[in-house]
């Protein structure tokens, strides 16, 4: 069995963001860079198949020469092997250009299962990986809990209200993960296992190499654009009210009906 996992470098979730000089996106230049959490399980669940039934792992992602750490890092995590789509021309994409892209790069891979987060922490879209599997023409799983793999089908859990429901689809399929309510947190890298990826092969592709050109993605080929970037106004230091329990429950009224106005 092979499984590919689809793998985006995120800024690190605690780096203070800074909005850049045009206005319409981040400055990278202070950024720690990371494996998107989201993708994080989706390389434990693939792990955990090849511990199961012996699956081959193959770790595709996009993006700059730094995009290389992060996947040495899940190939640490135990991956086999690695695919960077490294190409100036795809800067700028939106999801549905990610999309083509990781779509077309599959092509050239044996595959029966494509894992990925179900959203990325920075654009936070959720949409990738469902184009993906349409590109590709295979069945899409969503937001799944747990996987299992039996008789050419694969069967996932996914959270619902206050439950759970089970879904099924035949190979290959394409899977995403959510996360919170996962049975599983995914492994750190060993000492062994950082050493040996270095050795293990990662290969690096350009849009060439993918049937793909400018027009195709990137800047070029946008349906959707950010316009602009704000951060969040700051918020307002909390009041701590003094009194026994009844004048802090008088005051607080009073400050939600005067000045809140909320009641």
């Amino acid at each position: 069995m092979n499984i590919v996992v689809l793998v985006k470098q995120v800024p690190d979730t605690e780096t203070k963001i800074k909005i850049g000089a045009d206005g319409k996106s981040i400055d990278t230049s202070e950024v720690k860079w990371i494996i998107n959490p989201y993708d994080e399980y989706a390389v434990e669940a693939a792990l955990r198949l090849q511990d199961s039934v012996g699956a081959s792992v193959t770790i595709l992602s996009m993006g700059p020469e730094r995009t290389v750490e992060s996947i040495r890092t899940a190939l640490a995590m135990g991956a086999d092997t690695g695919v960077l789509v490294d190409d100036q021309a795809t800067e700028g994409s939106d999801a549905l250009g990610k999309a083509k892209v990781l779509a077309a790069a599959l092509k050239s891979l044996e595959f029966d299962l494509v894992f990925c987060g179900h959203r990325a922490v920075d654009d936070d879209e959720n949409q990738v990986g469902i184009m993906v599997a349409e590109l590709a023409g295979i069945p899409h799983l969503g937001l799944a809990i747990s996987v299992e793999v039996a008789d050419g089908k694969v069967t996932i859990q996914r959270p619902i209200e206050g439950a759970k429901v089970t879904m099924e689809a035949t190979l290959p399929a394409l899977v995403t993960f959510g996360g919170a309510h996962a049975v599983w947190n995914p492994r750190y890298a060993s000492l062994p296992g950082i050493m040996k990826a270095k050795k293990k092969p990662l290969e690096t592709k350009m849009l060439a190499d993918l049937g793909l050109s400018a027009a195709d993605v990137g800047n070029e080929a946008v349906k959707v654009s950010v316009t602009s970037m704000e951060l969040p106004s700051e918020r307002q230091a909390g009041r701590v009210l003094e009194g026994d329990t009844a004048e802090k429950a008088r005051e607080l009224t009073r400050l939600l009906r005067e000045e809140a106005k909320v009641i």
